[in-house]
């Protein structure tokens, strides 16, 4: 698993510390240290919706699993380069990730849209027709092309039209998906806002040092 912390790998060795039973669902405490930086990671381990065989034994049939510290699961931090108006609904959806991977990926569908039609000057429609048009113009990298459209693919937008539709609709989720939508507004936060920022930067220290030698600037 990946360290909620500090992002590093690590085999997934856990403690279970049983807390027992209550009325309806058998709980135990998951306990994990990263071996890279040392911190705990909790979580809640439930077995529940239980049924009893010959009035003797209660067996379950469905397990979950609630993480518990840290609340929200880290990811690298954005760059300041990254408007406002963006990196606070990413951040929003990053929070909401763990206890809500259905509320994480509407937020995160909204600020791909808003993103597409601010930064890429899409035509206004359903976030599958704006991506679409991102795809046929092929302006953008092929990587970032290809996570874009995996975006729909992963989102079954055919079978829920909705996601598409009602981007900030709260629906159920498929496997990685609310995580996947967090990859690619990263790519794209890089693609339109960091890469351009450091290549003024340096632009502009290169033609600092031009100035300094009495050359001309790069035009």
């Amino acid at each position: 698993m990946k360290c909620p912390h500090c992002l590093i790998s690590f085999h997934d060795n856990r403690e279970a510390i049983p807390l027992n039973e209550d009325c309806d669902s058998d709980w135990t405490l998951m306990r994990r240290v990263c071996p890279s930086c040392r911190r705990y990671i909790l979580s809640l381990f439930q077995k529940y919706n239980r049924y009893n065989v010959g009035g003797k034994q209660n067996h379950y049939h469905n397990n979950r699993e609630f993480f518990c510290y840290p609340k929200a699961y880290s990811r690298a931090p954005l760059s300041a380069d990254v408007p406002d108006i963006y990196a606070k609904n990413y951040s929003e959806a990053c929070l909401t990730l763990s206890d809500s991977p259905k509320a994480s990926a509407a937020l995160s569908r909204r600020c791909l849209q808003h993103l597409l039609r601010e930064e890429a000057k899409v035509k206004h429609g359903n976030l599958a027709n704006e991506i679409q048009q991102v795809l046929d113009e092929g302006k953008l990298p092929p990587l970032i092309l290809e996570s874009l459209d995996a975006v729909r693919n992963i989102g079954n937008f055919a079978t829920h039209p909705i996601k598409s539709k009602s981007t900030g609709e709260i629906i159920d989720v498929e496997p990685g998906e609310a995580e996947w939508n967090l990859d690619v507004l990263e790519a794209l936060f890089d693609y339109f806002f960091v890469q351009p920022a450091l290549l003024k930067k340096k632009r502009d220290a290169l033609n600092a040092k031009l100035n300094e030698a009495g050359k001309p600037k790069m035009k």
